[in-house]
């Protein structure tokens, strides 16, 4: 069934989209999704010149990033702010920080999920315990960092704070630099694991009290299908793939943007062509060859980190949402002040 005849039921535009993306049987046809690692012949994509100048190379190649000049930066026609830069990553790169999504960031004193219904005891090292086949990390559907993020109340608190990662601010910095937001303050952050079955439903990430801050998307592993909409939930979004190493970013009017992941997707070529027939491959990529920089956050992965890794992203994905929860000058109430939509 074509998209065209979809559109044609009472429901609001995003959500016809995003359950046509998400069927199953017969599968949809992904001919209409934007592919910005391939050929672009859409009207609807325009090149986006960023800030090279305010990345040096050096900074660049300490956080694994190539140098700013050869990042590819997108946007949409009526999506303003909205920027969308293809792998800017070195291929050597992207283990680790892989690796960090799973090693790392799900440890203590971050939150996750499985802390909702395990022993503290029994989360205190989630890889320790993902060497043999009954792994946690197949478990494992969000990781919060930095002020935490309240999924009942969709509230961040002062009360609730983690120290956030300095590799991932550094991280975050360079590329806010580089689309000129040269002030981004990474303050809290989200990573969703996807399974290859996953989805997330149509929402706005308005929680953050500040929202002239941008927000900073990374994807890893399994490629996904992103839709971008608009203000009202009405609006028709766009379709895009994400790959492993594309970066996203929502600032300007688009912050505030509905968007969802009706599907992930198979990360091979295959996938470009109209039906999804074969089993998802792992994303092309490499361990680092060459000697890393004095000052670089990097850190090699040895082989073993690097199989659990390996076998995890050959059916998932992970996404890295960083954000700025505060603007200059403003803070959370205190205590005593705290309305009912910020609880203590």
């Amino acid at each position: 069934m074509a998209m065209a005849a979809v559109m044609e039921s009472g429901e609001d535009a995003f959500k016809q989209l995003f359950k046509f993306y998400k069927r199953r049987k017969p599968p949809p046809d992904f001919s209409e999704v934007i592919n910005f690692s391939g050929n672009l012949c859409t009207g609807k994509v325009v090149p986006i010149k960023l800030n090279p100048t305010a990345v040096s190379d050096a900074a660049a190649s300490r956080v694994g990033l190539r140098p700013a000049l050869d990042w590819r930066a997108f946007g949409l026609q009526g999506c303003p702010g909205f920027i969308f830069i293809s792998d800017p990553f070195r291929k050597d790169s992207q283990p680790f920080w892989i690796r960090q999504c799973l090693k790392t960031y799900p440890q203590k004193p971050n939150v996750c999920n499985l802390d909702m219904h395990m022993s503290p005891c029994d989360t205190q090292d989630i890889w320790e315990r993902s060497v043999n086949k009954k792994s946690l990390l197949e478990r494992l559907r969000w990781v919060t960092l930095g002020y935490q993020y309240n999924w009942d109340t969709k509230l961040y608190s002062a009360d609730h704070y983690t120290p956030f990662p300095a590799d991932l601010q550094s991280l975050s910095q360079q590329i806010a630099l580089g689309c000129g937001f040269g002030d981004f303050r990474p303050q809290a952050g989200i990573l969703n694991y996807y399974r290859s079955d996953s989805s997330l439903g149509i929402h706005v990430d308005e929680s953050e009290l500040d929202h002239s801050c941008p927000l900073l998307s990374f994807c890893f592993g399994q490629s996904a299908i992103f839709l971008l909409g608009g203000k009202q939930r009405q609006d028709p979004p766009t379709a895009m793939f994400m790959h492993s190493g594309d970066v996203m970013v929502m600032s300007g009017q688009s912050r505030l943007f509905y968007h969802a992941v009706p599907r992930i997707v198979p990360a091979n070529p295959s996938l470009f062509s109209s039906k999804l027939q074969n089993p998802p491959a792992p994303p092309d990529l490499q361990t680092q060859t060459t000697p890393l920089e004095t000052n670089s956050v990097l850190e090699p992965v040895s082989e073993q980190d690097w199989a659990i890794c390996l076998r995890y992203i050959e059916s998932s994905r992970i996404n890295v949402t960083v954000r700025q929860v505060l603007g200059p000058g403003q803070s959370f109430p205190h205590s005593s002040e705290m309305s009912s939509e910020y609880p203590a």
